[in-house]
């Protein structure tokens, strides 16, 4: 019998933590002591709202655009450090890194169960 972490089943998990993680972005700037540094502060308060505001639209109905949208934040918050130039700020650089890679593979995962994915041959 094969066991997945990620089943059709628990979709409405991974949208839960994206959730948190989006508020986790938000919160990050004043927990970890970098909300003096604009530019860093107001991308990861503007970014975890979205993250967070997709995510629970995707709750109450599932549609792979939402989860294509997530995959598209989380990957633009794992390069928006660089990109945006703040990837000085140690603490913003690592929150924007783990908080993106979270919502990316969390959401590539869902679509993977939603079934867009490549054929596969048994």
């Amino acid at each position: 019998m094969s066991r997945t972490f990620i089943s059709e089943n628990n979709r409405p998990v991974l949208d839960v933590v994206n959730i948190i993680a989006g508020i986790a972005l938000v919160v990050s700037p004043w927990f970890l002591g970098y909300a003096a540094v604009a530019t860093a502060a107001w991308h990861a308060w503007t970014v975890g709202v979205v993250i967070a505001l997709i995510a629970a639209v995707a709750l109450f109905a599932f549609h792979a655009y939402e989860e294509w949208a997530n995959l598209a934040v989380g990957l633009w918050t794992v390069a928006a450090p660089w990109v945006i130039g703040f990837a000085g700020v140690t603490a913003a650089l690592w929150a924007h890194v783990i908080v993106g890679a979270v919502v990316a593979v969390l959401a590539a995962g869902s679509l993977w169960l939603a079934g867009h994915r490549p054929l596969t041959t048994a």
